[in-house]
């Protein structure tokens, strides 16, 4: 049986579809997963392979959610998105979005950080 907080961030997941389609995105994959590392959403937009990593909370009481996609996070997301490149053997350029839902009984409050991080910057 799914924990809240597994219910929770599959809603977000959804929600995060509907509004990059809605974007004109192509959703290529979900849940790619490589190693220890989980890709929530791999779409493309013209020729970008857009890497989205989707963090969905009840409140901003504790921090928007973005804020908690660490340092560790964003290099498993860069080197499964290295995986994802070469066992599909494309040639793209990268782009790493946050897409920040608060999703409550009053509200679902999309936020879509373009170009969030940049791997190896830090």
């Amino acid at each position: 049986m799914k924990t809240h907080q597994q219910i929770l961030g599959q809603e977000g997941e959804d929600i995060a579809v509907k509004y990059l389609i809605d974007k004109g995105y192509v959703i290529l994959k979900r849940n790619y997963r490589s190693g220890h590392a989980e890709i929530d959403i791999i779409a493309q937009i013209d020729k970008q392979l857009v890497i989205v990593e989707v963090k969905t909370r009840n409140t901003s009481k504790y921090g928007d959610p973005e804020q908690s996609v660490s340092s560790k996070k964003q290099l498993l997301l860069t080197q499964a998105t290295e995986a994802y490149l070469f066992n599909h053997d494309l040639d793209l350029t990268v782009r790493y979005d946050i897409i920040s839902i608060i999703k409550n009984q009053y509200k679902i409050e999309v936020t879509h950080l373009e170009d969030a991080f940049w791997p190896g910057l830090y």
